[in-house]
């Protein structure tokens, strides 16, 4: 799929996992569509960890928004202008397990400035791990 908005060429899409932070955190992009993706976190040797070896809570917000952008950006329509991040929430719900994440995003409500996006993170157990809703702002 690609868009019209001269922000988000084909190229970018292309290029999306090989950006070196998405690298070195072990992010690829596996699936999307309009106002919708999925990310999944592959955990190697440079994956920041946490308590118990478990997937550090920074990177897990970083698959949060990461994830959410790719959801707004699936589904931008002509004339969006992306402006970023206004607000990240995250809720902790456990620590993960194994050497998957994955993350889904799904834009609940796009308006003419704001996108609120619902992202959910699970482990290789399928156990859900940490749910975050993202605001994306777009220039007016």
């Amino acid at each position: 799929m690609t868009t019209k908005s001269p922000a988000i060429t084909p190229e970018f899409w292309e290029q999306f996992n090989e950006l070196p932070f998405h690298q070195y955190l072990g992010l690829q992009l596996v699936e999307r569509s309009a106002d919708h993706s999925k990310l999944q976190l592959r955990r190697t040797a440079s994956t920041p960890t946490g308590i118990g070896g478990s997937v550090h809570g920074g990177v897990l917000a970083t698959l949060v928004d990461m994830t959410a952008v790719a959801a707004v950006f699936a589904g931008l329509k002509d004339g969006d202008q992306p402006a970023g991040t206004a607000d990240l929430q995250l809720s902790y719900l456990r620590q993960t397990k194994g050497d998957v994440v994955t993350s889904v995003g799904t834009v609940l409500k796009r308006g003419r400035q704001l996108a609120t996006i619902e992202v959910k993170v699970t482990d290789d157990s399928g156990a859900l791990c940490c749910t975050g809703r993202v605001l994306y702002a777009f220039r007016a």
